[in-house]
């Protein structure tokens, strides 16, 4: 009998658990672990069939190989913690079980996230004969595959590519953050990075922003700010003709309001501080008092959208494209008990498992998302809840000119 573990139980774990035990075909017995149990049953208690739970420590692989040699799991799908990525997949190695991740490994102890850390296992995954898909998220995951999606289909080379993250959602609370407070702050106090002409151009954290208008009316005009991310790290490597990788993420005033007074009080700071006789990280203070990701799906309204903007050439001629996503808070929480933020990291997660347990993607090694035939994944995406537009992305580029070297 086929076997999956899921290991996380936040709101991206909540939303793959769903998803996944929607295809009991493909996945089999499910089991949901993580190092609170009660979080773990209360996602099972929400699904219609059987959803083992268990607890384990993801930084301990010897604890993770004694769960998948109960389990028998034939992959491990990895919704925890970014810091946990390599603890899990030498679980994975000792166990011969396919892997799974949605972010790319950060050191706890350094904000600064790289796929230096896990491509160096690409041999061992190989001689092991199994598979591990790093990045199955929206961004990465998703933006990478539109960006293969249009390599294939639509250009000879691309030239640039923007990506553009926009969560139009209102949970009404004075300040929140939509994933994970500790990792979602980290990522966004960090300098802005972006790839142009064989190299990597750095910023200041926030520091490049623009009005961009987003082609879905309920999204509109909202200002956009360049971030590093880790997808424009393997792209670069994997687009023929890149020339220029850029990622923004929009966020409100009072979003940014909120980050610059936390910031010049020492609430993002990462080094741990002596507080009556505990060493304690203000950061991860902040993240304990912060409302929990998770309890935002009923809160949430308003609207997702992601996409990808392109310029490149076909047949010698210019050509623009915007692929995209439009993902709406209340549906993905009808269906989920998950905001739309969790939906659309949480259903590529269940995709790309699909891939490798299906076999369209099963190869031994380790492989970025825009790696594989992107077809089965872009027709999956419709179906499982994440349609995608494709239309003219001149309007688009023309908006960016702006910031254009």
């Amino acid at each position: 009998m086929k076997s999956t573990l899921i290991i996380g139980a936040g709101g991206v774990g909540r939303v793959v658990t769903h998803k996944c035990s929607q295809l009991p075909d493909t996945f089999g017995q499910i089991t949901l672990a993580s190092r609170t149990l009660a979080k773990c049953e209360e996602i099972a208690g929400e699904i219609d069939g059987p959803i083992r739970t268990a607890t384990v420590d993801a930084d301990d692989p010897a604890a993770v190989v004694a769960l998948m040699e109960e389990v028998r799991p034939d992959i491990l799908i990895n919704v925890a913690l970014p810091y946990q990525d390599l603890s899990l997949m030498e679980a994975c190695l000792e166990a011969g079980v396919h892997y799974l991740d949605t972010a790319n490994y950060e050191p706890k102890d350094d904000p600064r996230f790289s796929y230096e850390y896990q491509w160096p296992y690409h041999q061992r995954f190989a001689d092991a004969g199994i598979t591990a898909l790093l990045g199955s998220g929206f961004d990465p995951g998703v933006t990478n595959v539109f960006c293969a999606y249009a390599q294939k289909h639509f250009f000879d080379e691309i030239h640039t590519v923007d990506i553009i993250d926009a969560n139009a959602g209102d949970h009404g609370l004075p300040f929140a953050t939509n994933f994970n407070p500790e990792i979602n702050i980290r990522e966004i106090t960090a300098k802005g990075r972006f790839w142009q002409e064989g190299q990597w151009r750095q910023t200041e954290p926030l520091e490049l922003s623009q009005p961009f208008k987003f082609p879905h009316p309920e999204v509109g005009t909202r200002d956009i700010y360049l971030l590093y991310h880790e997808e424009m790290e393997s792209l670069c490597k994997h687009l023929k003709g890149i020339k220029r990788l850029r990622f923004w993420m929009t966020f409100s005033a009072n979003y940014i309001n909120h980050l610059n007074v936390l910031q010049n009080v020492g609430m993002t700071a990462i080094e741990p501080i002596d507080f009556e006789g505990h060493k304690i990280a203000p950061l991860e203070f902040l993240k304990a008092v912060l409302p929990d990701p998770a309890s935002l799906g009923p809160l949430t309204k308003g609207k997702t959208c992601i996409g990808c903007v392109m310029d490149g050439v076909k047949d010698g001629q210019r050509l623009q494209k915007y692929i995209y996503n439009v993902c709406d808070h209340q549906e993905a929480y009808r269906e989920t008990n998950a905001q739309a933020i969790s939906y659309t990291t949480g259903v590529p997660a269940m995709i790309g498992a699909k891939m490798i347990l299906e076999g369209h993607w099963e190869k031994p090694g380790v492989f970025n998302m825009e790696q594989h035939d992107p077809d089965p994944f872009m027709e999956a995406l419709g179906k499982y809840g994440l349609p995608w537009e494709v239309v003219d992305g001149a309007p688009f580029l023309e908006q960016l000119r702006q910031h254009n070297p």
